[in-house]
């Protein structure tokens, strides 16, 4: 099952371990401090960024450029990398401010990256009187906890005394989040402007943030081949593995999950045989995919470039602690295909920049029109991308005048990022392997294209073959708190639809282990649902061996299309109100739910508040209430995405 937006995960190994390699990565990078930094560099603006998928960082970035255009000096800057209990000292710095842009994760968590400062803030009593600030959160509404780091920064800093230059700006996933920045960003400049004194300078023209180094003699042996961190890395595999050095997993299994219908659901093996990966039922797999080499090349021929030029992109800004936009030097193919996000729509900033390759006055017109901020230019970028579905090389197939130089275009794309998949096994059954449940994504765009899914695609192509090759993933496993009870003896009421099921798996198994061991076991309640018992119903031999053995105590499928009136997991709950509340409200029952966070997580929070109003006796305002203590308490975990 796919992460797109989702929950707490944390590390990787035991936890001694990964705290160690991080701490000291931590250490040397903590050397210069960033306040002396800014005064060396003679910046007054720094950007903070909480960052998981990269986009808060992509949003740090725009504003740090931004600040250009108005006569001062902006910083990205990553705040694990520096000592925040510095941040009192910025108003040693004239007409300075701090930018927070603040992601939320999972269920209302700062990003990894974020954490630390995030305890600071939760533990200092640091004065910030003097420090001006400003905080963009990036959040999706169909999460309990929306936007609460960005909100809690805001508050916080206010707290200790900052000033606040400019209204909080909440981002919205679930609807456009990129619109929501743009209206947050073109009235956050002329309220800096005003509260500094400042005008912006009139330069709207593009900036470049890395200049082009084409290396002719350089032994390819110094070249970056798809690597995320150290050069060589795939080559000479050493642990600890994380996301700067994933471990290449074998893969052991690939079968197709569905007997029928137009879907491809699909089970993946992964080996982490002398990985010394560990992982518990519950954890997420993070896999770095590649892009499709026919998109690649298509784009290399649209340009009219050589691909396989090995080049450089080097930071303009001799300060700055990002060098490279990715790992240099490489060529432009496995920058195209390792590090560049080519198959998601293109951000407004994009078209904004490369508008000047337009030769044709109407296109760069509309280019430009779709990056601003006016009604009319944002029904245009959602009408013709958004809607469209257009990737950068559709843009350049419908725009014959658009034709930026391919430095400039890699400069500007996004990176390709991990995507993330529950579990679906558990460790005491597969302690060498990882397991895999997702579903192919391709289907058909209104520019009449096929849209193909970057990463389901590309697993979905690394079959088991005889002939001795073995394809490998870049992987590496990251902790959740989504974890069967410490007792086995507490039931489970496991709700999970479609690949929804993919953690169950692992918990299904795992008590099946604790069975074996003579553990006392408890009720294990699975609800799942598929559109048709023939076509989809997925594991179904091995769900219903579990409840021939025992191990599962309840199997209740929901099949949604096998019928007139559709039928889903929320009612089979309904239907088994009376056992459900004894459970939940008498045997200390733990309650997950997994799968889609806009719909189904939504539905079942529903029937559940309906089973306490009914079988209870609650209140609405009661039975909300109940539920979120046993969140609190972690007895109703989710892991859901949208």
């Amino acid at each position: 099952m796919l992460r797109v937006f989702s929950p707490v995960m944390g590390c990787m190994f035991s936890l001694p371990q990964d705290r160690l390699a991080a701490a000291e990565r931590t250490q040397q990078i903590r050397e210069t401090s960033f306040i002396e930094k800014m005064k060396k560099t003679n910046r007054n603006v720094v950007v903070f960024y909480g960052s998981q998928t990269g986009t808060a960082e992509e949003f740090a970035n725009r504003l740090a450029k931004d600040a250009q255009r108005y006569g001062m000096k902006g910083m990205p800057t990553d705040p694990e990398e520096y000592d925040m209990s510095e941040l009192s000292r910025l108003k040693e710095i004239p007409n300075s401010m701090a930018v927070f842009c603040m992601a939320t994760y999972g269920e209302g968590d700062p990003t990894d990256n974020a954490q630390e400062f995030y305890d600071w803030m939760q533990g200092t009593d640091d004065d910030l009187a003097g420090v001006n600030f400003a905080v963009f959160g990036l959040g999706n509404k169909t999460y309990e906890h929306f936007n609460a780091t960005g909100k809690y920064t805001d508050k916080r800093l206010a707290e200790l005394g900052g000033n606040r230059v400019f209204d909080l700006g909440l981002g919205d996933d679930d609807s456009n989040l990129e619109e929501d920045f743009i209206s947050w960003k073109e009235q956050f400049w002329p309220a800096v402007c005003e509260f500094f004194g400042v005008e912006a300078t009139g330069e709207d023209s593009s900036i470049r943030q890395f200049e082009l180094v084409v290396h002719n003699d350089i032994n390819m042996n110094e070249v970056y081949t798809g690597e995320m961190g150290r050069l060589k890395s795939f080559q000479t595999q050493k642990p600890p593995f994380d996301s700067k050095n994933p471990f290449l997993a074998t893969v052991t299994g690939n079968r197709k999950l569905n007997e029928g219908g137009n879907r491809h659901l699909m089970h993946i093996e992964l080996d982490i045989t002398d990985s010394k990966i560990r992982y518990d039922s519950g954890d997420h797999v993070a896999v770095y995919p590649t892009n499709d080499a026919a998109v690649v090349n298509r784009i290399g021929e649209r340009l009219g470039v050589d691909l396989d030029t090995v080049i450089s992109l080097k930071n303009l800004d001799e300060e700055s602690n990002k060098k490279h936009p990715f790992p240099c030097p490489t060529t432009y193919r496995t920058a195209l295909t390792h590090y560049l996000d080519i198959n998601n729509t293109p951000r407004t900033n994009v078209l904004f920049e490369l508008a000047q390759y337009a030769s044709d006055p109407q296109e760069q017109e509309n280019m430009r029109k779709m990056a601003s901020a006016s009604p009319e230019g944002k029904a245009l970028y959602h009408s013709w991308v958004l809607d469209s579905e257009r990737n950068i090389l559709a843009i350049l197939e419908d725009l014959p005048s658009l034709n930026p130089p391919i430095d400039h275009l890699c400069e500007l794309l996004p990176r390709l990022q991990a995507r993330y998949y529950s579990i679906a096994s558990s460790s005491k059954v597969y302690p060498t392997s990882i397991h895999i449940c997702a579903v192919v994504i391709e289907y058909t765009t209104k520019t009449e294209r096929v849209f193909k899914g970057v990463a389901t695609n590309w697993l979905k192509n690394k079959e088991v073959t005889d002939n001795g090759h073995k394809h490998t993933v870049p992987m590496y496993v990251r902790r959740s708190q989504f974890r069967l009870p410490f007792k086995p003896s507490n039931p489970i009421i496991m709700i999970g639809p479609g690949t929804g099921i993919a953690p169950f798996m692992g918990f299904i198994q795992e008590r099946a282990w604790q069975k074996e061991q003579g553990k006392e076991v408890g009720e294990t309640i699975l609800y799942f649902g598929c559109r048709h018992k023939n076509e989809d119903f997925l594991y179904q031999q091995e769900l219903e061996e579990f409840e021939r053995a025992g191990v599962l105590t309840q199997l209740n499928v929901a099949f949604s299309r096998d019928q007139e009136h559709k039928i889903y997991v929320q009612h089979l709950l309904k239907k088994n109100k009376e056992q459900l509340w004894k459970l939940i409200h008498s045997n200390n029952a733990h309650i997950y739910v997994c799968g889609d966070a806009r719909n189904m997580a939504r539905d079942v929070h529903t029937a559940f508040y309906e089973i306490a109003e009914e079988v209870g006796s609650l209140t609405h305002t009661q039975a909300v209430d109940y539920f979120k203590k046993l969140m609190t308490k972690g007895r109703y975990s989710q892991d859901v995405w949208s």
